[in-house]
């Protein structure tokens, strides 16, 4: 498939004489036709940094997409942004198939197509743009056959990973035979998943996920949806418990906060060279951050750390990546690892952008918890007045209980750290000096970041 994107690619560069360049929707590079020209300046920043890094900037596409390229059905004269990096003007064929724009070729301008006809305004094309338009056209159909056929492989992934226990065999053979007859699968293959979150599921008319090597389906997912005899089912059942007092009695005067709506996630299937060897997993799970529907969202779930009224920092998409497997029926628990491992990245930066399950120590434990309230000792804790408070004790009790580490963290003296911890135990009623009390603060804050 892709050597058949490349030879239309390099029918378009002969047809127009213009090194061309083939992206789908989200600017990652599928295809580019050979520049044999002598003039250095006419590889300009952005098409070496689409062929060098298989993606354009955000600053460049935000130019490209204010020219209405994606609303295009003939073509159109960009003209260049030396500060986005674009030196070169270019002509945006639109790839498109039946309404539906699936991806863009661009031709550099070196001067010599800057008279040319687009056909613009009743005015007929110059010839050679109608049979680099016609040739387009073709790519449009190849990437929109490729389009349903990765979505229906990703229906099959979808329905084993969000299938009760009962109904996994069925949906596993099923997905096993739609990978064999797509030449992408042997059983036996070790296989792991890779959890993106969060994913952008906004525009379902988006272009199909990147041909990655081992990349074999993808589909996004509500992350509460998993295995059905997972966490968060046995969750569903439990009644809402009740408020506990804390050390002092008092069960705590401000409202915990509230467990936000689940974000998507996107889980891709990704074939492993062998079993232990996570690289082909982390190389898909690098160039899916890179997509624009890596969405970056606000921290979920944790107090602002610019202090009250001001709201909590953006915060990138993490990926993560679960234990490889060679059985279909396993990949539901290979899920809930890839999905616990990203939203471990996500809350925790040290850990992220991308993490594997088997890398994220105690949020193995933390992330297989019900989503429920916080303890209630420790909700006011978490009110954005208190912030820097939490702040101070989560990293108290990370630099395990030493004063001087935490001092020298924080960048403050030991006597504003003492000041704090002790109005710490003053707002939960908790002790310090009580492992038992330290462990359930310690659990709490990192908790509340998931």
């Amino acid at each position: 498939m892709r050597g058949d994107y490349q030879q239309l690619v390099d029918e378009i560069s002969a047809a127009l004489g213009a090194p061309a360049t083939l992206e789908d929707r989200d600017f990652g590079l599928i295809a580019f036709g050979a520049h044999e020209g002598e003039d250095d300046e006419v590889m300009d920043p952005v098409r070496t940094r689409s062929i060098l890094q298989r993606r354009s900037s955000a600053a460049v596409r935000a130019w490209f997409e204010a020219f209405g390229i994606a609303r295009a059905k003939t073509a159109l004269r960009i003209p260049p942004d030396p500060a986005a990096g674009v030196f070169r003007g270019r002509i945006c064929l639109p790839v498109r198939h039946r309404g539906i724009v699936h991806g863009y070729v661009w031709l550099l301008d070196d001067g010599h197509l800057t008279d040319l006809a687009l056909g613009s305004r009743g005015a007929p094309p110059d010839p050679r743009i109608a049979q680099a338009m016609e040739t387009a056209a073709r790519i449009g159909a190849l990437l929109a056959d490729e389009a349903r056929a990765g979505a229906e492989l990703g229906d099959l992934l979808r329905e084993l990973l969000v299938a009760p226990p009962d109904r996994r065999p069925a949906a596993a053979a099923a997905l096993r035979d739609a990978l064999r007859d797509s030449l992408r699968f042997t059983p036996g293959t070790p296989l792991t998943l890779v959890a993106v979150l969060p994913w952008d599921t906004s525009d379902t008319d988006a272009a199909p996920l990147p041909s990655l090597p081992g990349l074999l389906a993808a589909c996004a997912l509500p992350t509460g949806d998993g295995p059905a005899d997972g966490p968060a089912a046995a969750a569903a059942d439990e009644p809402e418990p009740a408020p506990r007092p804390g050390r002092d009695g008092r069960t705590g005067s401000a409202a915990p906060p509230q467990p936000s709506a689940p974000l998507p996630a996107l889980a891709a299937l990704v074939r492993l060279r062998a079993a232990g060897a996570p690289a082909p997993a982390h190389t898909v799970a690098e160039h899916l951050l890179r997509s624009p529907r890596a969405a970056t969202g606000p921290a979920e779930g944790q107090a602002p750390r610019g202090g009250p009224g001001h709201p909590p920092p953006p915060r990138p998409g993490a990926a993560g990546i679960g234990a490889g497997t060679r059985e279909l029926t396993d990949l539901p628990a290979t899920w809930r690892e890839a999905l616990d491992a990203a939203r471990a990245a996500h809350a925790e930066p040290r850990l992220g952008p991308i993490t594997r399950w088997d890398a994220i120590g105690a949020y193995r434990m933390l992330t297989a918890l019900p989503g429920t309230v916080p303890d209630p000792a420790i909700g006011p804790l978490l009110a954005p007045a208190h912030a820097e408070l939490a702040r101070t004790a989560e990293v108290f009790l990370d630099c395990a209980g030493q004063a001087s580490r935490t001092a020298q963290a924080l960048g403050i003296h030991r006597q504003t750290l003492y000041y704090r911890l002790g109005r710490v135990e003053k707002l939960t009623g908790l002790d310090l000096d009580d492992g038992e009390h330290r462990l359930l603060l310690h659990m709490a804050l990192k908790a509340a970041r998931l």
